[in-house]
Formats: structure tokens, C-alpha cells, sequence
């Protein structure tokens, strides 16, 4: 079976990718605004890039949807265009973050109108798998089984006694690598899963999933009913509307966890999870001292250490078993036993209400993309980058007033009515409540030069009017 038979009238094979989350484990460089999936961690393509790569060897690229967070949709498409052939339909905005389930209901929709009985493989668009000629034969073998009832996970052999992982129990083979299901134990304790190692009937769950739609829905009916009904209104409103209501559920706990017929394909791949600082030091190229060095790093007798530099030059000396990762506006230092607790630091980051969870200093945007150079109490000051024929929202500031420079390339600025050109170091000044907008009619980026000043200068102190990015009422430029 092959991706020749996606899109047929009746069982023909789709993929869903899912492209949400924060990557909490991975931050400074994982952010809200730019999380993990969006990042190219250790090599050119981004996790997401390589996820669809991958997926399209299995999968008619036609048949492939992405589903991310509404706040994500412009990179990924701006990632994704030219993999797959119709972007913008092809990828599925949640409104805000409801967990695995709502998410693959929602992307489900539109495959299930075109084909009841699709063939459906999900897959979490951060692994790392090097053999794709392997995963490519399991999602055949997988395809079979979801085509005859089952709903099939991938088991991998483990390596290790993981507490970040999941298990697989195996039961009964099924011929041909598959395996009949006795059950799950989510993150076990060391002393667990030194056991489950131990027993030899135990694999690691990779979190990818195949099925049938209809099999699917039919579960999802009996062990989630609310977020059934709340699918099944679909055809009398957009199935968005509402989505911030509806349960926060994992996919693994709302419906597989309590199905009866479930299947496991072993993995004949490598495969890894890029969920924390260990795993990309455990899989990074190490040199003679057994460090992973990524940037402008100088480590001088250091030994067993990942050093990351994003923001300048990052200087060590005399560490070992240490990760060091330092990014334009922030600097993690924790032993490499304990990357775990990244998320830690996340919580209690937002618990302060820090800005250093959502963005870095740079931020992109669907017109470009801007920087904060330097801020302090009453203003900011930003460098704003305006791609061609771009152009930013219509809108307003309560709080702020704003003044503009031209560093490069031609301007055309809307104050009030009245609409102006400017070229290099020519400025504008934008008063408090005024309308105005920014727009780039040349052939060259546009960078500005901008100041805030005012009592509050937050970024969801902006009325927008007018936004050719569908983004009107909401707070991004």
C-alpha cells in the first residue's frame, strides 16, 4: 500500500500533523510565540518542515493537513508553501490550545467530508526519525490494521528506563510486526520503569496514532460525548466557534486509553522525541570532550555538556555534565540529569508574569517581522522590518504615541487621512489615538526605527480597523 491510494472515494489515506504546543521543556530558545516545532534544531529545516517531508513519503501531499495554533499560522504556512500544494487550506487554526483530541476533531472535518471511512495517521510534528524508508513500511502495515477495525499505535523499543516517556504493553501478536494491546502506563517513576524495561513486554508509545475515521468518531461518541456533540453541530456552525469551551482532553486519555481494540506496529526506525535540552545533547554530534557546541561558543576543559549561544558569545570553562543555553534576552544553566526541570522554571516564569515565556526580542509576523532593541518604564524602542507589498494593520493606540524613522527602503504611511511616502532617515510622528498604518509598496524590505512612549505599552494595546491577515480585534500587530 502506498500513498497512491489517498484521496480515492471511500477509505483512501490522510495525514494529520499536529503543529501546537509551547515547548516549555526547550525554552529560552522554545517560546509561545515561536515554539519548538517552528525552530531548526540542528540542521537547516525546522521540526515542522521535516515532520511534512516525511509524512508526504506515506501520504499523497494532497492528503496532508496541519493543525497549529491560531497564532502560528502564518509561519507555518510560510513554512510549509511549497511542500504542500494547497497551504492555506491545508492548514487547520485552533483558537486557543484545547489538548490532542479537540485538535484532531478539528482537523478531522474537513477529510471526513470528502471520505467517511479515511485511513487517518496523526502525527506531533517534533520527532526525530532517520530511517523514513522504515516508518514508511510501519504506516503501511498500520493502514492495514486501521483499515480492519483497530486503532493503531507505534511502539519503540526502549533503550533506557525513561520516566519522560509513556509504555506500551504488548499482548498477542498480530503477524507482520503488529501487536494486540494489553494496555498503557504514562510516565512511570525510575523504579517503574526499570521494571517495565526488565519484563521485555514493554515499549515506548511514540504518540503517533492511525485509524479509521468512522471507528474513531464512533469512540470518541461513547467515551467523549461532549466534545461528539459539540462535532456534530458542525454542520450548523463553523466548528471553531465554541472551541474555547469544550474539554481540555489528550487524545490518549479521552478516547485510547479505553478502547478495546488497539494494535501497536513495532518501529523498525529510530525515533526520538526532541522534547528537552537532554535529548538534543543525547543526540547532538559531540566532539573530542563529549560536548554538543551549537553557536558562538568558547569552551575551554569542559567535558559532557551541551553548549547553545543565540545571543552573542557564550564563554565556559572547567564544567562537565552541565547544559549552558543562551539566547538574546535570556541564559538557562541546569545540570544535564535534571533538563527535565525546564518546565520548572516555566511555570515559575509565568507565575511572575514574565515576558520571557511568550517571545523573543525578535517576533515575526505575517507582514515581517519587529525587535525590541531596548524598554523601559514610559517607552520602547523597536526595529520593524516590512517585507514587500506588506503591510500592517489599520489601527490605534490608547496609551502610546509612537514615532517613526526610515532606516532603509520607502515607506508609504497612512496618519488619519492623510497618506505620506518616506525614504531613509525621513520620520513621522504617530499622536495617541490617532489611525494610522504601515505599508512597504516597494520591491525591497522596509525597516523602521520605532518609539513608543506613553503609560502602557503593551502589545494588546491596539484597535484594529482593517488587517489584510483576518486579524481584526486582536492584539499582534
Amino acid at each position: 500500500m502506498s500513498n497512491s491510494d489517498v484521496g480515492t472515494s471511500s477509505g483512501g489515506r490522510y495525514a494529520l500533523i499536529l503543529a501546537g504546543g509551547s515547548g516549555t521543556r526547550l525554552w529560552p530558545l522554545s517560546r509561545t510565540l515561536l515554539p519548538k516545532q517552528l525552530l531548526a534544531l540542528g540542521g537547516e529545516a525546522t521540526l515542522l518542515q521535516s515532520t511534512a517531508e516525511r509524512v508526504a513519503k506515506a501520504f499523497a501531499p494532497t492528503g496532508i493537513a496541519v493543525v497549529t495554533n491560531e497564532e502560528h499560522v502564518f509561519e507555518v504556512r510560510a513554512q510549509l508553501r511549497g511542500q504542500l500544494p494547497d497551504v492555506d487550506s491545508a492548514v487547520v487554526a485552533e483558537p486557543v490550545g484545547r489538548n490532542t483530541l479537540p485538535a484532531i476533531l478539528l482537523g478531522l472535518a474537513p477529510i471526513v467530508a470528502a471520505d467517511p471511512q479515511a485511513v487517518v495517521g496523526v502525527f506531533p510534528a517534533d520527532h526525530r526519525i532517520d530511517d523514513v524508508a522504515s516508518w514508511v513500511r510501519a504506516m503501511d502495515r498500520a493502514a492495514e490494521l486501521a483499515r480492519d477495525g483497530w486503532f493503531v499505535t507505534f511502539g519503540i523499543p526502549p533503550k533506557a528506563p525513561e520516566t519522560g516517556y509513556g509504555y506500551i504493553h504488548r499482548g498477542e501478536a498480530l503477524g507482520e510486526g503488529g501487536y494486540a494491546v494489553l494496555g498503557f502506563t504514562e510516565k512511570p517513576d525510575r523504579e517503574t520503569a526499570e521494571a517495565l524495561l526488565a519484563s521485555g513486554e514493554y515499549s515506548w508509545n511514540s504518540g503517533m496514532f492511525v485509524f479509521r475515521a468512522d471507528v474513531f468518531l464512533d469512540a470518541v461518541a461513547v467515551h467523549a460525548p461532549v466534545l461528539h456533540d459539540w462535532w456534530q453541530a458542525r454542520g450548523k456552525r463553523p466548528l471553531a466557534d465554541g472551541y474555547a469551551g469544550i474539554p481540555d482532553v489528550s487524545v490518549d486519555y479521552g478516547v485510547v486509553e479505553k478502547l478495546d481494540r488497539i494494535a501497536m506496529v513495532e518501529a523498525g526506525f529510530d525515533w526520538d522525541d526532541l522534547g528537552s535540552w537532554e535529548a538534543l545533547y543525547r543526540l547532538g554530534r559531540r566532539d573530542a570532550s563529549g560536548c554538543v557546541i551549537q553557536g558562538d561558543v568558547l569552551a575551554l576543559d569542559c567535558s559532557n555538556s551541551l553548549f547553545f549561544s543565540q545571543g552573542g558569545a557564550l564563554a565556559v570553562a572547567g564544567v562537565k555534565d552541565l547544559i549552558v543555553i543562551q539566547t538574546k534576552d535570556a541564559t538557562l544553566v541546569c545540570p544535564v540529569t535534571e533538563a527535565q526541570r525546564v518546565k520548572d522554571v516555566v511555570g515559575a516564569l509565568k507565575k511572575q508574569g514574565s515576558k520571557l515565556v511568550e517571545a523573543h526580542v525578535t517576533v515575526r509576523r505575517p507582514w515581517g517581522s519587529y525587535t525590541v532593541l531596548e524598554e523601559g518604564p514610559n517607552f520602547k524602542i523597536k526595529r520593524i522590518e516590512v517585507l514587500p507589498g506588506a503591510r500592517l494593520s489599520l489601527q490605534m493606540h490608547h496609551h502610546r504615541a509612537e514615532h517613526w524613522v526610515v532606516v532603509s527602503g520607502t515607506a508609504l504611511v497612512q496618519v488619519g487621512e492623510r497618506e505620506i511616502l518616506l525614504t531613509d532617515n525621513q520620520s513621522v510622528d504617530i499622536p495617541k489615538t490617532s489611525l494610522h498604518r504601515l505599508s512597504n509598496p516597494g520591491k525591497v524590505p522596509v525597516e523602521i526605527i520605532e518609539i513608543q512612549s506613553g503609560p502602557y505599552l503593551e502589545e494588546d494595546d491596539i484597535v484594529r480597523f482593517d488587517d489584510i491577515y483576518g486579524r481584526e480585534g486582536k492584539s499582534p500587530k
